[in-house]
């Protein structure tokens, strides 16, 4: 034998130490999810748990949906909310994401329904016009080739 035990044996403990150092980056890694990803998200839930218990009628909300619109009446698990006048849509009170400031349903309203009319015929005058050139760029390419 090239190594005697009282060697071997005094080697042991130094290992040991080595272990426990090897596992300072993980624990640094867990705290770093900690203080990046779990506390903020958990903060998060507790502010929307409380915004959601504060809803109140009048209130302008968006749903997780993307749909906006105003609190009519408000009980234990579900909200009525007005998002047209006289179209009701009864949801979960989880489901509303944001509390919009008052008035803003008013400043976002659509203002000439006119214009969107109007738009459509012009772009079919200009697919028109679109495929006219379309055609003499095909017959000159073809005289190209000749």
């Amino acid at each position: 034998m090239l190594i005697s035990d009282a060697f071997a044996q005094a080697a042991a403990p130094a290992q040991n130490d080595a272990s426990l150092i090897s596992l300072l980056p993980m624990i640094g890694i867990l705290v770093l999810f900690y203080f990046l990803l779990i506390r903020p998200q958990s903060k998060r839930a507790k502010e929307h748990k409380q915004m959601v218990e504060a809803l109140q009628r009048g209130d302008e909300v968006v749903t997780n949906g993307g749909i906006l619109g105003q609190v009519i009446n408000v009980s234990e698990s579900y909200v009525i909310v007005e998002i047209a006048p006289g179209i009701e849509v009864t949801t979960l009170k989880s489901s509303v994401q944001t509390l919009l400031p008052k008035g803003t349903l008013r400043s976002i309203e659509p203002k000439n329904k006119t214009a969107k009319t109007k738009t459509p015929k012009a772009a079919a005058v200009d697919t028109k016009t679109d495929e006219s050139t379309d055609a003499s760029v095909t017959k000159e390419a073809e005289t190209e080739k000749k």
